[in-house]
């Protein structure tokens, strides 16, 4: 609990006088002023988190791996081999995060924090806390103590990845049945009804997911969340993988590096971060828009927004690489794109254009 408690108090706000600095440089680009829109944004909070200008990232996307014993209700269409399966698939570098990833040369930290089953593979971090949560619909997923370590545990990977120089950090998961469990903590922190927030997760049918939104329901009727704490949330209805990533974006916040929401379930690790400490939202990058219907509230919650919108609900990581790109494209125009003095152009002009952003 200790390294939770100081790490949530190192969390500082963003630098705004570098703020106002990078928005000066990117007023007198030779460009219309607002024209690049989010990617303007995205630069000027960037330089808020660092406080530099310019910035080169060395990139690495975490992805927390678990079983939830939910699953024995009969909410996912796949078996709960598949987290196994696809947990040891992350090290030989077939899935979709991992292509997508290379595709931006950016790395992969893979944890097991409680995946049921043994790895012999020392490209998986041992991180597990325990072979699976319970069953979320007969008791609470795991005791108050194990979600406090979970989170921990995604602190102590981000602290030791900025050692190692990475300073761009994505989140993504593997766990069958943690669509379910996302959605009950968002249930249970925005008051929203299961019916609006369950989504059909990996291909379910219709009676299927009629069940499954009664599993929340019945999961957050017995265990009775205290709404106004992330963890007890996280204990009684969540996972850890969404602890492991809660976790993560508290380290990056502490640390002051940026950091990337994948989909629906880092989305759910992000609101409870964020309710742990609202500082963490400025260090926080929404990559897409998870076709999972509760997606769309989950990014209301936390109070930002996805930077595209691709039909996209794979998770894994997926959703980084392509918010990386985003990022650095916003560095690169802060580098190398010419200011009005350096395309000589005429200051009535830039008058002109300044008027028009007052106006």
């Amino acid at each position: 609990m200790e390294l939770l408690k100081s790490s949530l108090h190192q969390i500082k706000p963003l630098y705004e006088d570098k703020i106002q600095e990078a928005w000066q440089r990117i007023d007198n680009l030779t460009k219309p002023i607002g024209s690049l829109g989010t990617i303007e944004k995205i630069a000027a909070k960037i330089s808020g988190i660092t406080g530099n200008l310019v910035n080169d990232f060395r990139k690495n996307i975490v992805i927390m791996c678990a079983d939830n014993g939910v699953v024995e209700e009969g909410v996912s269409a796949c078996p709960k081999e598949i987290t196994k399966i696809v947990t040891q698939n992350f090290t030989r570098g077939i899935t979709g995060v991992c292509v997508f990833a290379d595709m931006v040369q950016a790395d992969l930290t893979v944890v097991d924090i409680g995946v049921d089953a043994e790895f012999n593979n020392p490209k998986i971090i041992n991180k597990k806390i325990m072979w699976g949560t319970k069953n979320m619909a007969k008791e609470p997923a795991m005791e108050y103590k194990e979600a406090v370590r979970a989170i921990e545990v995604g602190i102590e990977i981000v602290d030791e990845l900025v050692k190692k120089g990475y300073n761009l950090i994505g989140t993504g998961e593997m766990g069958i049945g943690n669509t379910t469990t996302s959605a009950a903590v968002l249930c249970a922190l925005s008051n929203l009804e299961a019916e609006v927030v369950v989504g059909k997760g990996a291909g379910l049918t219709d009676e299927q997911h009629k069940h499954k939104i009664e599993v929340v329901k019945k999961a957050l009727y017995i265990n009775r969340p205290n709404t106004k704490d992330p963890i007890d949330v996280l204990s009684k209805v969540g996972g850890l993988d969404i602890a492991g990533l809660c976790g993560c974006f508290i380290g990056a916040a502490k640390n002051r590096v940026p950091i990337v929401i994948d989909g629906f379930i880092s989305s759910a690790a992000a609101l409870c971060a964020v309710r742990l400490n609202p500082l963490i939202k400025d260090y926080i990058f929404p990559s897409h828009l998870s076709a999972e219907p509760g997606a769309r509230y989950m990014m209301k919650e936390i109070g930002l927004e996805p930077m595209v919108n691709l039909n996209m609900r794979l998770g894994e990581g997926s959703g980084c690489p392509f918010a990386f790109f985003i990022i650095e494209a916003s560095q690169k125009m802060m580098r190398d794109m010419g200011s009005f003095e350096d395309a000589n152009i005429v200051n009535d002009f830039l008058i002109d254009i300044r008027e028009e952003k007052a106006i």
